[in-house]
């Protein structure tokens, strides 16, 4: 049929009338498609958009990491900055939408690949292809760092002795550190006892060669050549395996400033959701820190790298589940600034209490705009105004969007 495309949807299709949903078109756009389940494959483009451009990817439109690479990029962001306002709009909140941060090709140092297996003594591994199980066995990563990109021959060898079992659907964690590679693996058949001790050996082996720093299956240790360590503000901090940071340094370096920038003249602060410390380190160079995390090994991180960070005005650590168990109004009392960086299920029974305490500011980082929003509304409805909102676009190419928030009384 033919279409005329009036909008770009949530997931970065675009959509005619109807609604009709189909990948890889944009505003403005006439075509014929035809349905492919319940959406349409673009079959020829009778008059194109003038933001449409030539993706930089040789595996476009196959991969589904990348669902934007053809819009130029000025009208893509754009587009980013308007659904996060409307996200905002739904629930009646007004405020400053501050100058997008976008992250540039390049620079991505986490990826998850997934693996199947191949032959000749190397596996498939790449990305799978959008609303399927089918993988994009790729060559090159146009968002990934340069190192990255260049480490995918070995990885792809690193994998290969993965596939023991024919139950076993791998997904490489590759973060790329200070001292090298780090890969956590998951998704390896368990139930008939793992990777046997020969693929471990082979596994070893492998990781050698590939001059990785460390490789672990679901956190358990198989290979370790050298500690992989970041940068946080003034620490050097060793990570436990599988640990959560920011996919780009330049997203996390605009976010800590963000961070920083609001809590300036804080008495004391409370970092929630901490992690390894991304913000906790800088914070603490402006006021004491009560930094809390579910996480055992993160919170451990971040307090052995306290005693090689100089200038830190102090910071206590605590590990809490914050769903679970909050910190509580009453606990917040000596404490004039929250930051609160929670997973994409937000931070609700955190929000509650903040609403109910002292605290004068409260500074959110979300990567979900909907429960940023609705935690937003519990703030605001306590009492809060929301001053401004940072967009951060580190997820290139993709319907992703990330924020800071700056909340005051």
């Amino acid at each position: 049929m033919e279409l005329i495309i009036e909008a770009v949807g949530g997931e970065g299709d675009g959509i005619a009338p109807g609604p009709e949903f189909v990948p890889g078109a944009l505003p403005g756009e006439r075509l014929l498609a035809r349905r492919v389940g319940d959406r349409h494959e673009i079959v020829e483009i009778l008059e194109a958009s003038l933001d449409r451009i030539e993706p930089v990817c040789p595996h476009v439109p196959a991969c589904g990491g990348c669902a934007l690479q053809h819009w130029a990029h000025a009208p893509y962001l754009a587009w980013k900055v308007a659904r996060l306002g409307e996200t905002l709009s739904r629930e009646r909140i007004e405020t400053e939408i501050r100058a997008p941060y976008a992250a540039p090709p390049g620079t991505r140092r986490r990826l998850a690949l997934h693996a199947r297996p191949g032959s000749g003594g190397v596996a498939r591994l790449g990305y799978k292809t959008r609303r399927s199980w089918d993988l994009v066995d790729i060559r090159v990563c146009p968002i990934a760092d340069p190192a990255l990109e260049a480490a995918l021959p070995g990885l792809k060898r690193l994998a290969a002795p993965l596939f023991e079992s024919s139950k076993s659907a791998p997904t490489l964690h590759v973060t790329l550190t200070d001292t090298g590679l780090d890969i956590d693996i998951t998704g390896v058949e368990a139930r008939q006892g793992g990777l046997s001790a020969d693929g471990r050996m082979r596994l070893a082996a492998l990781a050698a060669e590939a001059n990785l720093a460390r490789v672990t299956l679901a956190g358990e240790a198989v290979y370790l050549a050298r500690q992989p360590q970041v940068r946080l503000g003034p620490a050097q901090v060793n990570l436990p395996p599988g640990a959560f940071l920011q996919a780009t340094v330049g997203a996390e370096d605009a976010m800590a400033a963000l961070v920083t920038e609001a809590a300036a003249g804080a008495t004391k602060i409370a970092d929630l959701h901490c992690g390894v410390g991304t913000f906790t380190f800088r914070l603490a160079g402006i006021a004491p820190v009560v930094a809390a995390d579910m996480s055992g090994p993160a919170v451990a991180a971040l307090s052995a790298a306290l005693a090689g960070a100089p200038g830190l005005k102090g910071v206590e650590t605590q590990t809490r589940d914050l769903v679970r168990r909050p910190m509580l109004a009453m606990e917040l009392k000596k404490i004039d600034v929250a930051v609160f960086d929670p997973p994409r299920a937000g931070a609700a029974e955190q929000a509650g209490e903040m609403g109910r305490s002292k605290l004068s500011r409260v500074i959110g980082v979300s990567c979900n705009p909907a429960t940023f929003v609705r935690d937003a509304r519990m703030l605001i409805d306590a009492g809060f105004r929301l001053d401004c909102v940072t967009p951060v676009d580190q997820f290139l190419w993709s319907p992703h969007i990330e924020l800071v928030g700056v909340f005051s009384r």
